[in-house]
C-alpha cells in the first residue's frame, strides 16, 4: 500500500513537471525574440522543471509589454504634442535618420529649442531646484536613484513647499532604484500629501521582476515649459566639489522650447502606468514658444511597445556616419549587432572613439568589459579610459553634427530591459560642445597590449563575467 502511494505520487510529481516544461517551451516559442535566451530558459526548465518554472514565472515573462498593450492608445496628451515643423534640409545628410525615427517613434522632429548643457551635481542641482521653487502650477520629476540625503532632502524641501502652495506635484521614484525595501524619499513626501509613485515595485516576488525592468530614467518638468533631462540622478555623490566618499561626474541637460511636449509626454506615461491616473490637463502641457534653434526629439526605450528603439535609433546613425563617432558611456558591454556596427564603420574609414571610466562603480562590468573588446579593438576601434572620478554621462555625437544624448547606457540590460529616455538633436553647436568634452575625457588610451598583458587568471576571470553580460 506505502509502496502503491509512493508510485502514484511519483507519477504526480512526473506530471507536474511535464506540464511545467511543456507550458514554459510553449510561451517561450510564441513570445521570446532573442534566441539565446529562449534556449537557456527551455535549458533551465528542462533541467530543473520546478526551479526553471518559478524564475521563469518571477523573471522571464513580460507583464509590462502585456499591461503595455491594454493602455495603448488611451493617452490622449500625445495629440497635444506640437506638429512636426522640420525641413528635410534642416537634418542635412542626416534628414534620413530624421526620418526613420519618426516613424519608429511616433513622434514629430521639433524645432525653436534652447538646450544647455549642465555638469555634475554641482552645476544642475541649484537650477532643477531653483525651478521647482518657482514652479505655479505643475512639477513633474523622475529619478532612478533618489536618496534620502542632504542632496535629497533639498529637493524634497523644495516639493513639499511647492505642494503646499497649490501645485500639482507628481514624483515617480524606481521600485528598487531607490529602495526596494525602504524608500526614504518616498516615506518623506508621501507624509507631506505629496503624490509619490514607485515604479514596478511589489513586496510580492511573483508580481515584480526585481532587477529586470527598471524605470532608468530622469525628468523633471515644471509648469510644462521647463524640462530638465539626462543621466543625474538624485544624491551627494554627484555633488562633486564636496568630495564625497564616491563621488560621480555626470552630465545634465536643461531644455525650453516644444520638445519639452515630449519630455513630459514621456513622464505622463509612466506615471499612468504606475498609478493608473492620466495626466491630461492644461497646466501640464502649456502653449509653448520658440527659444531657440534646436532641433530635437524625445526617443525612449522599454521592454515594451519602445522595445530597443534607442537602440535602433543608434544603429541608424552609425550607418550614416561620414567622418567620425565619438561616444562617452559608463558602461561599455553592447551586443554582437552594436559591436559590428561601429567595427564595420571603423573598417570604412570612419573615427570611431569610446571613452569610458578607468574604473566604473560595478567592478564586474569592467572585468566584462575587458573581455569583450579585442574584436572591436581589432577593427580600428579606439576606447579611452577617463580618469577618476567616476564619470556617468550618456553622450554620442556622430560627425559633429547629430548628437543623443539621455539615461541610456551602452549595455544589454540597459539597452532591451531598462525604460530609459534620450533626446536626439540636430544642431552643430551643440555637437561641437559635446564633441569636445569627451574628447576632454581621453586621458589614456586602452591598446591590445594592455589587454594581452594581463595576467591568464585575470583573463579567466573577465571571459567568465563576460557570459553574464546579458544579465549585467
Amino acid at each position: 500500500m506505502i509502496f502503491h502511494a509512493l508510485t502514484i505520487w511519483d507519477f504526480f510529481v512526473l506530471m507536474v513537471r511535464i506540464a511545467i516544461i511543456v507550458v514554459v517551451v510553449v510561451h517561450v516559442l510564441l513570445t521570446k525574440r532573442d534566441v539565446g535566451a529562449s534556449i537557456g530558459w527551455i535549458g533551465v526548465t528542462v533541467l530543473m522543471p520546478l526551479t526553471g518554472g518559478m524564475l521563469y514565472a518571477m523573471f522571464g515573462i513580460n507583464r509590462v509589454h502585456r499591461r503595455a498593450r491594454r493602455m495603448a492608445g488611451r493617452h490622449p496628451w500625445r495629440s497635444r504634442t506640437m506638429s512636426s515643423q522640420w525641413r528635410r534640409e534642416a537634418a542635412g545628410a542626416f534628414a534620413p535618420l530624421a526620418s526613420m525615427v519618426g516613424k519608429l517613434t511616433g513622434r514629430p522632429l521639433l524645432g525653436g529649442n534652447a538646450i544647455t548643457m549642465l555638469h555634475d551635481g554641482d552645476g544642475a542641482y541649484p537650477r532643477m531646484i531653483a525651478a521647482i521653487e518657482g514652479a505655479r502650477h505643475s512639477v513633474l520629476l523622475c529619478s532612478y536613484i533618489f536618496r534620502p540625503d542632504q542632496a535629497g532632502q533639498r529637493f524634497c524641501t523644495a516639493l513639499i513647499a511647492a505642494h503646499r502652495r497649490g501645485v500639482q506635484v507628481r514624483v515617480l521614484v524606481d521600485g528598487v532604484g531607490s529602495g526596494y525595501f525602504d524608500c526614504g524619499v518616498g516615506r518623506i513626501l508621501h507624509r507631506a500629501g505629496v503624490p509619490v509613485g514607485r515604479f514596478m515595485h511589489s513586496m510580492l516576488p511573483w508580481r515584480m521582476p526585481f532587477i529586470n525592468m527598471r524605470d532608468h530614467k530622469k525628468i523633471l518638468v515644471v509648469d510644462g515649459l521647463a524640462g530638465f533631462m539626462g543621466g543625474l540622478n538624485i544624491g551627494d555623490e554627484n555633488i562633486v566639489a564636496s568630495a564625497p566618499a564616491h563621488p560621480v561626474s555626470d552630465t545634465h541637460f536643461e531644455l525650453a522650447g516644444p520638445v519639452v511636449h515630449q519630455l513630459s509626454e514621456a513622464f505622463a506615461r509612466d506615471w499612468a502606468f504606475t498609478t493608473g491616473e492620466e495626466l491630461t490637463a492644461d497646466i501640464f502641457f502649456p502653449p509653448q514658444a520658440s527659444h531657440g534653434p534646436g532641433l530635437c526629439r524625445i526617443v525612449t526605450a522599454g521592454p515594451d511597445m519602445d522595445l530597443e528603439k534607442i537602440e535602433y535609433t543608434m544603429l541608424q546613425a552609425f550607418t550614416l556616419a561620414r567622418h567620425s563617432i565619438r561616444v562617452m558611456t559608463p558602461y561599455f558591454l553592447p551586443d554582437d549587432r552594436f559591436l559590428t556596427e561601429l567595427a564595420l564603420a571603423a573598417l570604412r574609414g570612419i573615427e570611431v572613439d569610446v571613452v569610458v571610466p578607468w574604473h566604473s562603480n560595478h567592478t564586474v562590468l569592467d572585468w566584462a568589459r575587458a573581455a569583450n573588446l579585442p574584436r572591436f579593438l581589432d577593427s580600428g576601434c579606439r576606447i579611452w579610459l577617463a580618469r577618476p572620478p567616476f564619470n556617468h554621462s550618456k553622450l554620442m555625437v556622430v560627425d559633429g553634427q547629430w548628437s543623443f544624448v539621455g539615461s541610456s547606457n551602452l549595455d544589454v540590460r540597459s539597452l532591451r530591459l531598462n525604460f530609459e529616455i534620450n533626446l536626439e538633436t540636430y544642431d552643430p553647436a551643440l555637437a561641437g560642445r559635446l564633441d569636445a568634452f569627451i574628447a576632454s575625457h581621453r586621458h589614456v588610451r586602452l591598446t591590445h597590449h594592455d589587454l594581452d598583458r594581463r595576467k591568464p587568471w585575470r583573463k579567466l576571470r573577465d571571459a567568465g563575467a563576460r557570459l553574464l553580460l546579458p544579465y549585467l
